[in-house]
Order: structure tokens, then C-alpha cells, then sequence
């Protein structure tokens, strides 16, 4: 992936070889309620693409932005 990942959600010492989720999806998966809830609120949930491909382009771009503001 050539988007900075923020590393290991919950490394573990014993278990490097198992790498598991990354900051960037643990974030994702996180904003997903909240972008979900707001779809549904705006009514604006007829796109030309796939719904769940929005949804989780979305939540991408909101994890993006919490490891952008993790720099500052």
C-alpha cells in the first residue's frame, strides 16, 4: 500500500510476524458509524456507484485525515 498506514493498530511484542490491522483501518473502521449515520440523515444515499464503495471511500478519507493530524 503506498499510503502511510500509521502501523500496527495493537502491536503486540510476541506476535510481530502477525501484523493485523493497520492505524489507517482501525481509524476507518471507526469513522464507518458516523458515515454511515450521516448518509442516512442526509437522504443522499443514491449514488451512481455502489453504496458501500462510497461509505468506505469515505471513512479512507476521514482515516487519512486523523494520521494527517497525528503529524501536526
Amino acid at each position: 500500500m503506498s499510503k502511510e498506514t500509521g502501523g500496527q493498530a495493537f502491536p503486540h511484542e510476541n506476535h510481530l510476524s502477525h501484523r493485523g490491522m493497520t492505524l489507517r483501518d482501525y481509524f476507518a473502521a471507526k469513522a464507518m458509524h458516523a458515515v454511515i449515520t450521516d448518509w442516512l440523515n442526509t437522504g443522499d444515499i443514491f449514488q451512481d456507484e455502489e453504496i458501500a464503495e462510497v461509505i468506505a471511500r469515505d471513512c479512507y478519507i476521514v482515516a487519512d485525515a486523523m494520521l494527517k493530524a497525528r503529524e501536526q
